[in-house]
């Protein structure tokens, strides 16, 4: 699943591809995609002749702004939105076009259907489901190492449970988690609890810095994932631990394990992360 640095390559590209179009017309081939408002003939009339004028990002959501309304858009597993020629001929798996006036369309292709849309009137996108409930944004003055030492202490669960709550902290998923955690020096199991001042601190500072790093690089290709443009990622060439199971480790040259923790795939380093 694209997590922050993805979404926000898929942003800034389509910053620079849509803005300033007016939609003329929606076309939904996949219904269940959208789910706010839930009649697609409403979600259709929302959006015409409204203009897109930013693209914004909270957390894992791509945001759309337009005239009157926002777009809020979940990719899931492998939403991706390409800009076309009306002309041109409609590939497999395009679930949804926003054709504009231009003579061009904005569309969102999604393999295995997970994606979401939400439209909400502007400025309301942030009172209710699916952003209500998100936590700060890593790069965010609100994210603080008091902020994050006071989440940590409260809870029985795992570092790695606690960084994967989006209600915590925003933008972070398996990839960007196993790497924070391997740049801190802080095995994924520890009891969040058990942070020590020292390790908090070295921690906040390697999720801000991991994040940023993979922003510049255009993310990760893991799997399926380009961005808005059809361009990859190029962080995963850099990355320490995640998908390099019994590979050696780029530090101490111990092999790379793998196991579950919180529910989820894990990959750390037993030497660096104790």
């Amino acid at each position: 699943m694209p997590e922050l640095p993805e979404v926000e390559t898929v942003r800034r590209t389509l910053e620079q591809l849509v803005l300033g179009k007016t939609i003329s017309e929606v076309k939904v081939y996949w219904p269940k995609i959208i789910k706010r408002p839930d009649d697609v003939e409403h979600f259709k009339h929302l959006l015409i002749h409204q203009e897109i004028t930013e693209i914004g990002r909270r957390g894992k959501f791509l945001l759309i702004y337009l005239t009157d309304y926002a777009l809020v858009s979940h990719l899931r597993m492998e939403g991706r939105y390409g800009l076309y020629s009306t002309a041109d001929e409609l590939e497999p798996h395009t679930h949804v076009i926003f054709e504009f006036t231009d003579g061009t369309s904005l569309r969102y292709k999604d393999v295995r259907k997970f994606g979401t849309m939400h439209v909400f009137p502007r400025g309301e996108e942030e009172k209710h489901l699916p952003l209500s409930h998100l936590g700060p944004e890593p790069f965010s003055q609100d994210f603080t190492i008091e902020l994050l030492q006071k989440k940590l202490s409260k809870t029985e669960r795992t570092i790695k449970a606690v960084l994967l709550d989006q209600k915590v902290l925003v933008g972070l998923g398996n990839i960007y988690v196993d790497e924070a955690l391997f740049r801190a020096g802080i095995h994924p199991d520890r009891k969040a609890k058990s942070i020590k001042q020292t390790e908090l601190k070295k921690l906040h500072t390697e999720i801000i810095l991991t994040l940023e790093e993979a922003v510049e690089q255009g993310g990760s290709t893991i799997r399926s994932y380009v961005n808005s443009q059809g361009q990859i990622g190029m962080f995963q060439q850099q990355l320490y631990v995640y998908s390099r199971k019994e590979e050696p480790c780029r530090r101490c040259s111990t092999l790379i394990e793998k196991k579950v923790s919180a529910g989820r795939g894990t990959h750390y380093c037993p030497k660096c992360q104790k």
